[in-house]
């Protein structure tokens, strides 16, 4: 079975926002970057993943497996890393450790102690004297231990230094190696996902928007510059999240053979950054940011 994750039109209805009829697939082997703004869903979607909130409607599965019924059984074969940290701090890594160690049917200890010493984790330290980037590497070294398939992983970069980021996203490409796992990485830093994701997902106002292998995306997707003049003769085309000034307009378009075979000459284009992908496809401005 290739599906490890199935979210289908699953709706959670709260007084001022709603999750609206959201669609997820992710296969094994592969890696999902989940961006959006801020409130646009993303928490939403993972505490419903975990079932840690319940869904109005549709359905979440799981290694092919229901998410509620069979709640226990996946979570033995699920990590899940978090920007905040939810380890007691007056605890030392090895207490914390065997504290989360009994937790989980197929903890391999030979494995958090290969972990520990590959990410130079201090077990006999305090967790609050752990730096942000240690207290990451210790949740990632848990998850990694008890051999979960899927790694959930919300913010898991946010807040780190570029050096200790690289550290990460490289263990998480090794990781990947086998497969048999994936990985569903929610973060604000798209930059880290142009190195690692095969898939990216955008939502916005609880809404999925695009979802797309980042290939296919980066190759056609550009960002397109041209005369106002142009912008109010084109209009068959669907620009996404136009920008508009005294000099012209700058806007995200979808289809980077069609506007070159029928406008090469008159507008200039450029290959966006998965940042631009989503800023503009997130903007929000009515009529120019169409529907997918």
């Amino acid at each position: 079975m290739n599906k490890i994750l199935e979210i289908n039109n699953v709706s959670k209805h709260y007084k001022d926002f709603s999750l609206k009829n959201i669609n997820i697939s992710l296969d094994r082997g592969f890696v999902m970057g989940f961006i959006g703004p801020n409130g646009a869903g993303k928490s939403t979607t993972i505490r419903l993943i975990m079932n840690l909130i319940k869904k109005d409607s549709g359905e979440i599965k799981i290694f092919g497996f229901d998410h509620i019924k069979d709640e226990l059984q996946i979570k033995e074969k699920i990590g899940f890393v978090y920007d905040e940290n939810h380890f007691y701090e007056e605890l030392t890594v090895k207490e914390m450790k065997n504290i989360i160690r009994p937790f989980y049917k197929n903890w391999d200890e030979n494995a958090f102690l290969t972990y520990a010493k590959k990410f130079s984790l201090p077990l006999n330290k305090q967790i609050k004297q752990l730096s942000k980037g240690m207290k990451m590497k210790f949740s990632l070294a848990i998850a990694l231990s008890h051999h979960a398939e899927l790694l959930i992983m919300d913010e898991p970069t946010s807040g780190l230094d570029p050096l200790i980021r690289s550290e990460l996203l490289h263990i998480l490409r090794s990781l990947m190696e086998d497969e048999n796992k994936a990985i569903f990485f929610s973060t604000h830093i798209t930059s880290d996902l142009e190195k690692i994701a095969d898939y990216i997902t955008i939502i916005n106002n609880g809404e999925i928007i695009l979802s797309k292998p980042m290939d296919e995306l980066l190759e056609q997707y550009v960002i397109v510059k041209g005369s106002k003049e142009f912008l109010e003769t084109a209009t068959n085309l669907s620009f996404i999240g136009v920008e508009q000034n005294k000099f012209g307009f700058k806007a995200l378009y979808n289809d980077k053979k069609e506007l070159l075979d029928r406008f090469g000459n008159q507008v200039m284009i450029e290959k966006p950054t998965l940042e631009d992908i989503l800023l503009f496809s997130t903007k929000g401005s009515g009529q120019n940011v169409p529907s997918y």
